[in-house]
C-alpha cells in the first residue's frame, strides 16, 4: 500500500503519521487489492475550544474502486479512528455488492483526484478550482454504485449506452436522476 499523508494548518508529527499507518494498514486484511491511500487533516476553526480537524481518508484499489470517508472532530487521533470505521464499513459493503455482482469495478484510478488543481482567491462568482479526471464507460447501475461508494450527491461519468457524458445526481426522495446533455 502506497500511504500519502498530508497536513493543512496541521503539523503531521512522527506520532500522528506512525497513528495514521497502523490504523489505515489494518485494511489493507479486508481490502486486499489496496492500492493508494491518501490521508488528508486539515483543522479549522481557528485555535483552542473552537479548533476541529476534518480528516478525509481516500483509498484507490487497484481495480479502480474509488473509498472515501471524511469526519470530523475536535482530536486527531478520534477524527482517524472515525474515518477508517466508515471505510471499513464501505469496504464490507463493497465486497458484498462485488459478490453478489459476480464482475469487478470499472477501471477509473484517477477519477476525483485534484492533483494539480488551482486554488486561488478571487472576486465572488469565479471559477477558482478545476479538476480534471479521467473516465472509463460504465452503465447507469455501475454509476449509483461508484457514487453510492464515494458517498456524494452527484456522479460525472461516461455513459457507455449513450455514448455520451452524464451527470446521475440522487433527489431528495431517495431516487435517482440523470442529466443527459445534448448539443443545440
Amino acid at each position: 500500500m502506497d500511504l500519502s499523508i498530508q497536513g493543512h494548518n496541521v503539523n503531521i508529527t512522527t506520532g500522528i503519521e506512525e497513528y495514521v499507518e497502523k490504523r489505515v494498514g489494518k485494511l489493507e486484511r479486508y481490502l486486499p487489492t489496496l492500492g493508494e491511500t491518501h490521508v488528508d487533516i486539515r483543522s479549522e476553526g481557528g485555535h483552542g475550544s473552537n479548533e476541529h480537524f476534518i480528516t478525509q481518508i481516500t483509498l484507490y484499489d487497484t481495480h479502480g474502486t474509488i473509498l472515501r470517508a471524511e469526519e470530523q472532530s475536535s482530536e486527531i487521533h478520534v477524527g482517524v479512528d472515525l474515518a477508517v470505521d466508515k471505510l471499513h464499513r464501505q469496504i464490507k459493503r463493497f465486497k458484498g455488492k462485488r459478490r453478489d455482482r459476480y464482475q469487478r469495478a470499472p477501471s477509473h484510478e484517477e477519477l476525483y483526484e485534484a492533483f494539480g488543481a488551482d486554488e486561488e482567491e478571487s472576486e465572488d462568482g469565479a471559477v477558482v478550482r478545476v479538476k480534471r479526471f479521467a473516465m472509463s464507460p460504465m452503465d447507469q447501475a455501475e454509476a449509483i454504485e461508484q457514487m453510492t461508494l464515494l458517498g456524494h450527491s452527484f456522479f460525472v461519468f461516461y455513459n457507455a449506452n449513450e455514448g455520451k457524458i452524464n451527470v446521475l445526481y440522487q433527489r431528495k426522495d431517495g431516487d435517482y436522476g440523470l442529466i443527459i446533455p445534448e448539443l443545440v
